[in-house]
């Protein structure tokens, strides 16, 4: 496709204001420099001074930066071409901009500002998956009531994985399965035997002798690997709420609720994701999941990007495209197709232009709570206790997450992870056990909760109804 023609019907640049400036926000800014198609000038975040440095770090020359503390005082800077930051989305959301881009990583936070965002006819670009996870399907729902598109964000491997999918469905490949690589690559010397990742390292690492798969079972070695990574984490929640977002626009589905989450070498990605009689882990097609990338220090990364593994129909030409580079499995039958990427900001302008172009949402037709992410405890945890979500990962200590079928929040149901997070247990919940609704003090009138209810009635109808 090209993409000047795919955009040519543009007859001004699309304005957006971004709520966040944080990592995903602040490569936005940066890179919004740069689009002839678009343009960032409104940025918000705790602090009109924060927002305001995010601008600054995004090369915005100060002087043309005006700390907005009334609607009024945005006005004005908006008239004069100033670029403008302000505390408070309500601030601005009145003024002539096209797309609202979420991206506080801030559950509770994000649910208000997608409201403010759908109310003041603007679209929605809806980056904070914690929020995505909980409301994503009435967000967009509510949007398309009112004319308007709430989407997911290239740059984030939940709209990469949503294409990459459903671009070999549509090309008639026959898909074992799709996931993603882990945020950071587990980077092993084998000289030294020293294994880093995400800031962590150990020495004396016992990966050598489980380095080749060869001929090796996949699940022998993978058992090995997994035991020679004991001190280090392998399961992110992070990693299950974004394939928890693909499962709801595509209907691909987790092959085991906290997925498998292997380590593993890239050119071993379709023999490990095959079915479980071929010599893989997979009980059927259609399965979610994330591998971590595990490389000597100057082997290339797979850098948090994208795969789908296929069945190879034809062997002749996947023989021929084995022969080119491409990554086929050991016995031959699976092949990756992969994108070693994600940009975060710098990529997301994609999505921001189909949103107010061609009025296209990245989640396609068909986005429906077909799965929770919900809070399964891995301490044993007192009433009382707070579930503070918080670290880099947004975490909750003590606490991990699960996939569930989607359902009713009746009080029995599990507690959607970041839903219960920054809530207060109002009864004991034992390790191992799953955080119900009833076990959490819930304030039923913060934004996130009043739209999981609405979400829950336009979904599942008289079942969630008598819920309530």
């Amino acid at each position: 496709m090209n993409f000047h023609d795919h955009y040519a019907k543009a007859d001004r640049p699309v304005e957006t204001c971004v709520v966040g400036t944080g990592g995903f926000g602040q490569s936005f800014l940066a890179q919004a420099r740069h689009v002839p198609l678009m343009n960032a000038r409104i940025a918000v975040d705790l602090t009109a001074e924060a927002a305001a440095a995010g601008l600054k770090a995004a090369g915005i020359d100060p002087r043309n930066i005006r700390i907005c503390e009334s609607a009024s005082d945005a006005r004005a800077a908006w008239d004069r071409g100033d670029f403008i930051a302000a505390s408070d989305l309500a601030l601005v959301a009145e003024l002539p901009f096209d797309v609202v881009v979420e991206a506080t990583g801030r559950p509770r936070a994000a649910a208000r500002h997608g409201l403010l965002a759908i109310e003041a006819d603007k679209h929605l670009a809806l980056v904070t998956k914690e929020a995505d996870s909980v409301i994503g399907p009435e967000l967009k729902a509510r949007a398309a009531e009112r004319g308007l598109i709430s989407t997911t964000v290239d740059g984030d491997q939940p709209s990469l994985l949503i294409g990459l999918a459903t671009w070999a469905e549509v090309m008639g490949f026959h898909l074992i399965a799709a996931g993603k690589s882990s945020e950071y690559d587990f980077v092993f010397d084998p000289a030294t035997r020293h294994l880093s990742s995400n800031e962590r390292s150990a020495d004396d690492v016992d990966l050598s002798p489980h380095w080749e798969l060869g001929t090796r079972s996949v699940s022998e070695l993978l058992e090995a690997r997994h035991a020679a990574i004991s001190g280090f984490p392998q399961r992110a929640v992070p990693d299950l709420c974004e394939l928890m977002v693909v499962a709801n626009a595509t209907g691909l589905q987790p092959d085991r609720l906290d997925l498998h989450a292997p380590l593993a070498r890239i050119g071993e990605v379709p023999t490990i994701f095959s079915h479980r009689e071929g010599g893989g882990i997979l009980s059927g097609d259609r399965r979610l999941d994330v591998f971590h990338c595990l490389r000597k220090p100057d082997e290339i990364s797979f850098a948090g990007g994208v795969f789908v593994v296929v069945r190879c129909d034809d062997a002749t030409s996947w023989e021929m495209l084995a022969q080119k580079g491409h990554i086929v499995s050991r016995t031959s039958a699976t092949a990756m197709i992969f994108l070693p990427r994600h940009l975060l900001g710098l990529e997301a302008a994609t999505s921001i232009l189909d949103a107010a172009l061609h009025r296209r949402s990245g989640y396609g037709s068909d986005y429906r709570p077909r799965y929770d992410l919900v809070a399964v405890a891995t301490d044993d945890l007192a009433a009382g206790t707070v579930l503070s979500m918080g670290g880099h990962h947004h975490t909750i200590a003590g606490v991990t997450a699960e996939f569930r079928p989607a359902q009713p929040l009746v009080a029995s149901a599990p507690a959607p992870f970041y839903l219960a997070s920054d809530c207060r247990l109002a009864a004991p919940v034992a390790r191992g056990q799953e955080i119900r609704m009833c076990d959490l003090e819930m304030d039923e009138g913060q934004a996130l909760m009043k739209l999981r209810r609405d979400q829950d009635t336009r979904f599942f109808g008289r079942r969630a109804q008598a819920a309530m």
